[in-house]
């Protein structure tokens, strides 16, 4: 009996041994350890109203940015009149859900409010008096939430395709240096938080130089950033991996972290007006511009699933140099694809579905970073 005891115990040993662990099933767990995963949130999924994406951001997500409600124009519609109800609720979601709060975004050109930039008269107002807007809006949006969100993106969109600066409003009145004054306001207004530069068509050389030669200025002048935002509003056949990967590479090059900030992928044809995300772009609705209306064709959504995984395994490749990788939007329904650049569309540019469900792609993803650690 003694005999028979010992071997049931070395038998049990060494079932628990070989027994397998069960895998991560979601994408945070599964890239625990080398990258944050996120996604981008909207007031009606931060007030619990949607209650699948609540439950879909809790579990598969541990990092949040704020879509739309920490934009100048929700912060501060009017001069000196600031609305913080919204912003204030997206902040309190993370904190009690554990999550990395990134705040977006302090300084663009668009989603502006007029006032900003103009006086009484309706001129524009000196460089003095708009560095000193930007001075008050950035501390008091900052100042509010200082120690609570933990990343910035405090310039948006300020360099054009071929490396030259947008010929925004910002950049009318003060030129350039609205970039340095901005990066210095954030880091007075909380020393203890990311900033980031956030930009769209990063892969493109031009862009790509350019953004290299700013940042190495803002270096240059002891200025304090931390990272540099791949938005990654990508199609199925551009850019290509290699592409992307040149970026990840030139700008980690900087000795700072590279993110993707607000990643998904169109199936949807693109209008001939070249491949960009500029917000202001706009196209006429046609049914040839909306193929997928029912719901994709097999071809299409293999192609979409295998396009998701050839790019994160890119991710997973460089995970010593990125430090997040956010979807712009929780699921299909929710992202900006289905109105821009052609309003009333039907895409499906995220990794659930309209249902809230795992597209293929997820598990593979998943498998692959796990694989990944086990290396």
């Amino acid at each position: 009996m003694k005999n028979l005891t010992l071997a049931i115990l070395v038998l049990s040993f060494l079932a628990a041994c070989t027994t397998k662990q069960p895998k991560p099933e979601t994408l945070k767990d599964a890239f625990d350890g080398l990258f944050y995963v996120g996604t981008a949130l909207n007031t009606f999924q931060v007030d619990g109203v949607d209650v699948k994406a609540d439950s879909l951001v809790k579990e598969q997500f541990n990092s949040i940015v704020a879509e739309n409600c920490m934009k100048s124009m929700n912060i501060q519609p009017q001069k000196g009149v600031f609305t913080f109800d919204d912003a204030d609720k997206f902040v309190a979601y993370g904190e009690q859900n554990g999550m990395h709060i990134i705040g977006h975004t302090l300084i663009w050109h668009s989603q502006a409010p007029r006032w900003l930039f103009t006086d009484d008269e309706g001129n524009d107002v000196t460089p003095e008096e708009l560095a000193a807007r930007m001075r008050e809006h950035i501390f008091t949006l900052v100042g509010r939430y200082k120690g609570r969100v933990h990343g910035w993106d405090v310039v948006n969109e300020a360099i054009n395709d071929d490396g030259s600066f947008r010929n925004s409003k910002f950049y009318q009145i003060l030129g350039e240096d609205y970039i340095r004054l901005a990066f210095e306001y954030a880091h007075e207004a909380d020393p203890d938080a990311e900033l980031y530069y956030n930009d769209y068509s990063m892969n493109k050389p031009g862009k790509r130089n350019g953004v290299v030669t700013m940042v190495k200025s803002l270096q240059q002048q002891g200025i304090k950033i931390d990272g540099i935002g791949m938005q990654g509003h990508y199609l199925l056949a551009e850019p290509s991996v290699e592409e992307i990967e040149e970026s990840i590479v030139a700008f980690a090059g900087l000795g700072v972290k590279v993110m993707f900030t607000e990643l998904d992928i169109t199936v949807l044809p693109w209008p001939d007006m070249g491949v960009s995300a500029e917000v202001s772009l706009s196209h006429e609705f046609q049914a040839e511009f909306n193929p997928y209306a029912e719901g994709m064709t097999p071809e299409a959504d293999e192609a979409l699933n295998q396009r998701f995984v050839d790019i994160f395994a890119l991710f997973i490749k460089h995970s010593d140099k990125i430090s997040r990788v956010t979807l712009w939007g929780v699921a299909d329904h929710h992202s900006w694809r289905n109105n821009w650049p052609i309003r009333g569309r039907t895409d499906y540019p995220l990794l659930f579905d309209r249902n809230y469900e795992n597209k293929p792609a997820v598990d593979k993803i998943i498998e692959a970073a796990i694989a990944h650690k086990a290396l």
